[in-house]
């Protein structure tokens, strides 16, 4: 059976910078691509970023260029690299994986999810 357990939230302010993981037991990434997607209150879960395990990656426009998601050289831990946070950036961030390599930004396409983590930018 296939977990994804993640870390890496909390508050930062502005400007500032997190690393999130998603840790997968059960199996590797191989072969696989897991996506980040985010919630804020009121609002609908929505895409972040996607990576396979070729590396092939594809990111949403409003994080382009200040987040970055690589995969670790054990294939079982995927991260999402934030930089330059802004406020709007806070949501609960999920990581979802599907064993399928084709990277997808629709949260349908994604088999397993994990728990969620808290992520808050203050201004």
């Amino acid at each position: 059976q296939v977990q994804l357990v993640e870390s890496g939230g909390g508050l930062v302010q502005a400007g500032g910078s997190l690393r999130l993981s998603c840790a997968a037991s059960g199996r590797t990434f191989i072969r696989s691509a897991v996506g980040w997607f985010r919630q804020a209150p009121g609002r609908e879960r929505e895409f972040v970023a996607t990576i396979n395990w070729r590396g092939d990656t594809y990111y949403a426009d409003s994080v382009k260029g200040r987040f970055t998601s690589s995969l670790a050289n054990t294939d079982d831990t995927v991260y999402l690299q934030m930089n330059s946070l802004k406020p709007e950036d806070t949501a609960v961030y999920y990581c979802a994986a599907r064993f399928n390599p084709i990277i997808s930004a629709l949260d349908t396409d994604y088999n397993y999810w994990g728990q969620g983590t808290q992520v808050t930018v203050s201004s």
